[in-house]
């Protein structure tokens, strides 16, 4: 799955023991509290831009009680020293490792740190119409019909709590009686509307009891009512869809969804939205909800933290994965070593020829089992080796109640016994256990089916990357930057080979090259060649691409070899503070806060960077190829060690 997810990297090349010496101690803490926060349960360090149009919008809620007990979980697992951690990545995957292996430019590499602060990385969707998502204004969209503020504050917390067991079918109770204090018609009304808002699905009337008034709550149309927002309460003059603008700190889109659901006590698949977004970075992006009020989304910027909801509007439509035109990235760099010639040619070379579009290392996954390895398994119907795969032991980075697991699997090959040395069972391996429970040890196929979809197709994805990654290095080994007979680019939709009385209209950024599949066509040079080799080494036939399973066959697709990203531009800046924010934010603006002063001659200098990408690239090959640096976990660790040493 292509995620927006990268956690703090440094790229770095190592420094002498001079260099070590004369450091300032508060880098040394920041940078090994930075080790630490990579050894995280998403370990993955690439930026993608969002998931794959075939990816469905599923967001399936825990119980909150498991939910929590797992975050605390993670949480409680995640420190750990970091040279350990070094020497556990030693074990993980390399750029060459997964095809990553050329760049376009010619200058000479420099180092710098990425997302030394998850505000390093801000990234702005670019909508289908082009226009690019800011968060400016908070203001509500007056209407008539919406309840008065009061309608948030007049339920008590434990009323709260009794509707919300009422609404979820949580106990045995058929309704819920609220005493009305101060008896009057408009208190009566405002309890009125803030139970049918607040709650979907209860409705309620007024009873007197023992000469007191209730406000008596109670389901409306059964167990059914919290899936279908209520039509009768929505005014038919009101666009159906809330659409807003979603800012958020570090958090991905879909834990953003499931905690905007929890408060406002709906299901999480009545928002839409066009693609996933960093976790470790703050991201703006447009959201849409079915039936909930601008009013009540504002309302929960007062008690939310890290997120902020504005630009409200109502349409009739929702959003749909894939709709977007890209995203506009502003990446700092800081403490860069590269002159200013350096900085000038790489830039230039960025903006001008651009980058190799590779696949980055968060496709691949961080421990020593690669996940392109369990998608060939998949693809050869080898389902005893997919389920040894997913569950043996692996030298490398992980969580201590995982490993764990796999040690009570791989002696006792026991579903039951491996699962309950497993306290998180959202995970892949969780998953595949419970399924072999139910279905037994010679069903692998139906026990790998209960893994959800998005994550049983990331395995074969991750297979088609892998293969595309290295014939995209052999094709730029073999020709270089420049179109060649043979080639493939794209007339609309479908692919054709560039022919020799062609091949001067057309160049490099025209060329694109497929993900192997039963539905795409070949290069006609070396490399198609090279397509059928790699795939017959894998034991894999490139003219049978289908599966039994219909999940599993795969069509294919193209994918331009060469990106050149849009509206590039730069900045060097000198700083003192390792902690001072170098540009100001949406919410910065909103809240009038002014970019701090910067001296003119600082201790550190920084690259700011801005650019745009279309969809499905990856933000983190760009600033590879301005850097001339490995981007892999493995690596950056390895060098942050060397220079702590």
């Amino acid at each position: 799955m292509e995620t927006v997810e990268m956690n703090s990297v440094s790229l770095k090349r190592p420094r002498s023991e001079d260099d070590v010496a004369n450091a300032d101690e508060i880098k040394r803490q920041k940078i090994l509290e930075k080790s630490k926060a990579g050894n995280d349960s998403g370990q993955s360090i690439e930026t993608v831009t969002e998931q794959p149009k075939d990816m469905k919008n599923e967001i399936i809620p825990n119980e909150e009680s498991e939910e929590q007990e797992e975050e605390e979980l993670e949480e409680s697992d995640e420190d750990g020293d970091p040279e350990s951690f070094a020497d556990m990545m030693k074990h993980g995957l390399t750029e060459s490792d997964v095809g990553i292996t050329k760049f376009v430019s010619s200058h000479k590499g420099f180092s710098g740190i990425l997302k030394e602060r998850y505000s390093d990385f801000v990234v702005h969707e670019i909508g289908k119409d082009g226009r690019v998502s800011h968060l400016d204004d908070f203001s509500v969209p007056v209407d008539d019909e919406d309840p008065s503020e009061e309608t948030f504050t007049v339920l008590s917390d434990e009323d709260k709590q009794r509707l919300e067991e009422l609404q979820l079918f949580k106990n045995k109770e058929t309704s819920v009686a609220i005493e009305v204090i101060e008896d009057t018609k408009e208190k009566r009304t405002i309890i009125h509307q803030a139970v049918k808002s607040l709650f979907p699905g209860l409705e309620t009337k007024t009873e007197d009891r023992d000469g007191k008034k209730y406000i008596i709550a109670y389901h409306a149309a059964g167990k059914k009512a919290l899936a279908n927002p209520r039509k009768h309460s929505w005014p038919k003059s009101r666009g159906s869809y809330c659409h807003f603008v979603l800012y958020k700190e570090n958090k991905d889109t879909m834990d953003a969804i499931n905690v905007l659901s929890k408060f406002l006590r709906v299901k999480p698949n009545i928002f839409s939205y066009m693609g996933t977004k960093d976790k470790r970075a703050i991201t703006v992006q447009e959201i849409a909800v079915l039936r909930i009020t601008a009013q009540r989304l504002a309302h929960l910027n007062k008690c939310l933290m890290n997120f902020k909801l504005g630009n409200f509007s109502y349409k009739n439509h929702p959003l749909k994965l894939g709709e977007l035109q890209g995203n506009h990235f502003t990446v700092v760099l800081r403490n860069i070593t590269g002159t200013d010639d350096q900085i000038e040619q790489a830039m230039h070379s960025l903006r001008e020829i651009g980058f190799i579009n590779y696949y980055g290392m968060q496709r691949f996954g961080t421990t020593a089992v690669p996940t392109y390895q369990i998608g060939r398994a998949i693809l050869q119907n080898n389902w005893n080796e997919v389920m040894d795969l997913i569950l043996k032991p692996r030298p490398g980075a992980e969580k201590g109640y995982l490993v764990k697991c796999r040690e009570e699997w791989a002696k006792t090959k026991d579903p039951a016994a491996a699962l309950k040395k497993l306290p998180v069972k959202r995970c892949v391996e969780g998953q595949l256990l419970r399924g072999l429970l139910k279905y037994g040890m010679k069903n692998i196929i139906s026990a790998f089916g209960i893994i959800p979809r998005n994550n049983r197709l990331m395995y074969i994805h991750s297979y088609q990357s892998y293969v595309w990654n290295n014939m995209v290095s052999k094709r730029i080994e073999e020709y270089g930057l420049r179109a060649v007979p043979g080639d493939l680019i794209l007339k609309g939709a479908t692919a054709v080979h560039i022919e020799e009385e062609d091949v001067d209209n057309y160049t490099i950024h025209d060329v694109v090259m497929p993900l192997p599949g039963f539905d795409v066509i070949y290069p006609k040079h070396k490399i198609g060649e090279a397509y059928k080799e790699m795939l017959v080494a894998d034991n894999l036939d490139i003219n049978n691409m289908r599966h039994k399973i219909r999940d599993y066959s795969l069509s294919g697709a193209y994918r331009k070899i060469i990106i050149r990203p849009q509206n590039v531009n730069w900045e060097v800046v000198a700083y003192d503070d390792p902690k001072i924010p170098l540009f100001t934010t949406d919410l910065d603006k909103l809240e009038g806060k002014p970019l701090p002063v910067l001296p003119a001659d600082g201790k550190f200098r920084a690259l700011k960077m801005e650019f745009s990408l279309p969809p499905s690239t990856y933000a983190t090959m760009a600033i590879r190829e301005v850097l001339k640096m490995d981007t892999s976990i493995k690596n950056q660790t390895q060098l942050n060690t060397t220079w702590l040493r």
